[in-house]
């Protein structure tokens, strides 16, 4: 008599164990899907205030439905208009420097991992990373006791008989872009060579070993083997600055602006700021913002879809 199988098949076995793998998966991932949607998704219903003529703090039931009002306004208004082609152009400006400087961090990447000394290295890039890690409240106090009229950098010059009167550096609306390009190179210079470096480690040993053994000098081993193999990830990172170009962030240029260079300043997250908390308009604000993320995301498709037909992969 035959004896009765008890046990599964192997490849029931299989599929089972894949089953039970891709539910802890799941559950490891869940926490990070569910934040994700509390503060990337349920935000976008106060998108509805864009069609409303809200004023706080009536509820909204209470305001009047104004249909598409405050979008067109945004392109009938001599005035509106007027100011946002100054915002944008701001907010080009910035985001074209940003990408221009892009190749930055990776050079840094490739120099420091060339620091053959490990407690030097350590140093440097634990001094460049710091940064990152400061508000940008306390880096324009920095600014300020540096900067100002009445600061260090003023005093000296004066005590010295270089200058006679103090140099207009915070209060001035010149080279207003190249400033704010200056200190957010400075900030994230080494947490966006984060990256990088990792990557460097990531390549294969013996491609150096054979280059050296052909007789390639430490200069040419960064140019023809650690440069291009960075050159993917530099990619992908240029393709998301593209897709973020009007997301210019807020904080640097909220703390930095003031009523001498707000015109150069003011790029179009630190404009929707404004007119919504001190404009008294939060549904033009939302306006703004609403077209904003329209944009932006429209950006990412065409991205992707260049990335998929030039390099054969997508971000997405």
């Amino acid at each position: 008599m035959a004896r009765s199988v008890t046990a599964g098949t192997p490849a029931k076995d299989g599929v089972k164990k894949k089953s039970k793998t891709n539910k802890k998966w799941t559950l490891l991932v869940l926490p990070f899907i569910i934040l994700s949607f509390l503060f990337s998704y349920f935000p976008l219903h106060g998108w509805i205030y864009a069609f409303y003529d809200y004023k706080p703090p009536l509820s909204l039931s209470q305001c009047d439905f104004v249909g598409l009002q405050w979008f067109r306004m945004l392109f009938g208004n001599k005035t509106q208009v007027a100011q946002m082609i100054q915002v944008m152009k701001n907010t080009f400006a910035m985001s074209l420097l940003g990408i221009a400087t892009s190749i930055l961090p990776m050079l840094f990447a490739i120099f420091l991992n060339e620091i053959k000394c490990k407690w030097f290295k350590s140093v440097v890039q634990t001094l460049t990373t710091l940064p990152n890690f400061i508000s940008w409240v306390l880096v324009y106090s920095v600014a300020f006791c540096l900067f100002s009229n009445t600061g260090m950098l003023n005093t000296v010059l004066q005590n010295l008989g270089v200058i006679d009167a103090p140099m207009q550096i915070l209060d001035s609306d010149s080279h207003t872009w190249l400033m704010m390009l200056a200190w957010s190179t400075w900030k994230g210079l080494g947490w966006n060579s984060i990256m990088y470096l990792a990557s460097i480690t990531s390549i294969d040993p013996e491609l150096y070993e054979a280059a050296r053994v052909d007789g390639a000098n430490r200069f040419q081993l960064m140019r023809h083997i650690t440069f291009p193999e960075l050159l993917p990830t530099y990619f992908v990172l240029l393709m998301m600055s593209v897709a973020n170009f009007l997301n210019n962030g807020m904080d640097q240029y909220y703390v930095f602006q003031n009523s001498f260079n707000k015109e150069h300043i003011q790029v179009l997250d630190l404009y929707v700021y404004n007119i919504g908390m001190t404009g008294s308009s939060l549904s033009l604000a939302t306006a703004i913002s609403m077209l904003k993320s329209i944009i932006s995301v429209t950006l990412l498709v065409i991205v992707n879809v260049i990335s998929k037909k030039t390099r054969g992969e997508s971000i997405i």
